[in-house]
């Protein structure tokens, strides 16, 4: 097996490569969450526009034929001493010494940036975190991947809990766009990207560092790749500041699928229901503009009661855990 780093950017037969991988594994290992589309997986692994440094190889047997994959970020702007990887062998491949040999190559080239540990995740009961704990990783906090249906009874469960929501929510009004963010709330926008910090993350991992600039690079990815993305935002009245936030995309190539991104309330903002009430405006929304989709996706943190408490007002419910596993670099 010989394993060959590639250019992410310029090396379409090689991440192609990658994306069947993926497609394997995903069918294999998590048959019941979206498969990514080759436009989602290629931003994934390009970084949709971040600034963090990646390195991605393929992993190749003597007759040429790809077994395995892996992608490498080290973010510049936050957690110094982390390197991110992304390993995947094919189902068929496994147990061979082919995700030993990726991850020692990984841990490597992390050791050669300066980096002390090493993170990836995978879903609890899969070979991933077979694999993580064979290698004596340590845990991080459970993820909990949750998917709801839309069919005919949305509607109706939507009114209803739009009612309770308004009910707590005078003073506020409710603003929607399709990215890219008009200039005016930009810089809003970047304030309720940053309270992300308060929510439930793995010990010693910092939440990334958002600014317009970063808004403004991950809008034109998104957009460059044809993925469309909405906002919902609540606005006090009074003040006349965004409170409230919640983002959604959806994929042209998975066009039965929508990705429920961050939600966000500003602190002094909670407490009249704002983060339900701009998720049933997002369903809304959704309905209008995207009217294919018929599942969305999600995750939370496990120790995340009040957003987990409102998806599953909505209607959302638990298909997978998904946790960190991590490795001090001295290890490996």
């Amino acid at each position: 097996m010989r394993i060959e780093q590639f250019d992410l950017l310029a090396d379409t037969d090689s991440l192609r490569a990658c994306h069947q991988i993926s497609l394997a594994c995903s069918a294999c290992d998590t048959p019941w969450l979206p498969a990514l589309s080759f436009t989602a997986f290629k931003g994934n692994w390009q970084g949709w526009g971040s600034d963090d440094l990646r390195e991605a190889w393929v992993a190749r047997d003597d007759a040429g034929d790809p077994v395995g994959c892996g992608v490498l970020r080290l973010p510049q702007k936050d957690n110094p001493t982390v390197a991110f990887c992304d390993l995947m062998i094919m189902p068929d491949r496994r147990r061979v010494g082919a995700g030993s040999a990726l991850l020692a190559h990984c841990a490597g080239r992390a050791r050669q940036a300066g980096r002390s540990r090493l993170s990836g995740s995978a879903p609890d009961g899969t070979a991933g975190e077979r694999f993580a704990r064979a290698q004596g990783s340590s845990a991080g906090i459970d993820e909990v991947l949750r998917t709801m249906e839309v069919d005919a009874s949305l509607p109706a469960r939507l009114s209803a809990l739009r009612v309770d929501a308004e009910q707590h929510a005078a003073g506020y009004e409710l603003l929607s766009w399709q990215a890219p963010t008009p200039d005016e709330h930009l810089g809003e926008l970047a304030e309720l990207q940053k309270i992300i910090a308060d929510a439930p993350r793995d010990q010693g991992i910092e939440p990334q560092a958002w600014d317009t600039d970063r808004i403004r690079q991950t809008e034109e990815a998104v957009l460059a790749r044809g993925v469309r993305y909405y906002m919902v935002v609540a606005r006090h009245v009074a003040s006349g500041r965004l409170a409230a936030l919640t983002e959604m995309a959806t994929d042209p190539q998975t066009p039965s699928w929508g990705f429920q991104q961050l939600t966000s309330v500003r602190r002094e903002h909670r407490g009249h229901r704002l983060g339900l009430l701009v998720k049933i405006a997002m369903l809304e929304l959704l309905a209008e503009r995207e009217p294919a989709v018929r599942r969305i996706f999600t995750g939370n943190a496990g120790a995340n009661d009040h957003m987990i408490a409102i998806n599953e007002m909505l209607g959302y419910r638990a298909a997978a855990v998904l946790r960190s596993w991590e490795l001090g670099l001295a290890r490996i």
